[in-house]
């Protein structure tokens, strides 16, 4: 991924002024006609809002109408810094970072990371090829003190399916039973990829769908041959060090968005354009 420093940054972007500009070209593109009028015109920004104008008939284009900005009297510049940190950022940026960051209260900068997030969304073509497939558990306590057994009732579980040398797809499931697991299968992965799974039981007759498909027993070993799940199990290790130490817990009701977060991060790993500029073009479209 391309890099683009906080020096770059506040060379671009030194005002409201200038975020406002971006995200008008970034929405409108270089209006040649009024969409109001359709005389050919020239549209100046209004200072006192955040709207330009047409010099014609006095039609007003809002670039954050209908955006994450949509009525937001947090400053641009301050947004796009926001958005600038989670494009940086490896391991998430809570809520009370950017409030120590923006001078913000905490109930805004709450609202600022929910809004940004909506940005990280999932690609929406299937995965490819050797596909390995496996779920997680997040949160909750996980072992019952009194028998020490794991219980999984306070647990959110997260399914992910990552294409080897590819993108990642992970889905926020309600449980782990076949038809659960065989549904998000079907509806991410093209049926002439090859899946390799553990010793779950429910993956047992996956075949039947349609798919070639191999297993490795963790109680035995990780890997044999080209059997293994060892890439998705890197992603699950970097969410989770992300979510415990910097979010320390997440609630069901979001979790999705966060796993959307750090698949996006994943999946432009090798992006030529660098995040931010992804992210803020993204950003500039209505929601």
């Amino acid at each position: 991924m391309s890099k683009f420093t906080i020096k770059q940054f506040n060379e671009t972007y030194p005002d409201d002024t200038t975020c406002l500009e971006e995200l008008f070209q970034a929405r409108y593109g270089n209006l040649e006609c009024c969409p109001e009028c359709g005389q050919g015109a020239k549209f100046h920004r209004i200072k006192s809002r955040k709207v330009y104008c047409c010099q014609f008939c006095g039609y007003q284009p809002s670039p954050t109408a209908n955006t994450i900005f949509h009525k937001s009297s947090t400053s641009l510049k301050s947004w796009f810094y926001a958005i600038y940190l989670y494009a940086n950022s490896k391991n998430g940026v809570s809520a009370k970072e950017l409030e120590r960051q923006l001078g913000v209260t905490y109930k805004t900068a709450w609202r600022m990371a929910k809004q940004i997030r909506l940005l990280f969304s999932q690609n929406a073509g299937k995965l490819e090829g050797i596909v390995e497939v496996d779920e997680t558990y997040i949160g909750g306590k996980g072992i019952n003190r009194r028998s020490g057994r794991f219980e999984y009732n306070d647990k959110e579980i997260i399914m992910g399916m990552l294409e080897r040398g590819g993108d990642v797809k992970a889905a926020h499931i309600l449980n782990t039973g076949k038809y659960t697991l065989y549904g998000e299968i079907e509806k991410n992965v093209a049926k002439t990829s090859k899946l390799m799974t553990d010793e779950l039981a429910a993956y047992k007759n996956v075949n039947n769908l349609g798919y070639e498909h191999e297993a490795v027993s963790h109680k035995d070993t990780y890997v044999v041959g080209n059997v293994h799940t060892n890439n998705i199990e890197g992603f699950w290790s970097q969410l989770k060090r992300s979510i415990n130490g910097t979010y320390h817990s997440v609630s069901g009701k979001y979790l999705q968005q966060y796993a959307n977060e750090f698949a996006y991060r994943y999946n432009h790993r090798k992006s030529p354009v660098h995040i931010f500029h992804l992210l803020l073009a993204k950003a500039a479209q209505p929601v």
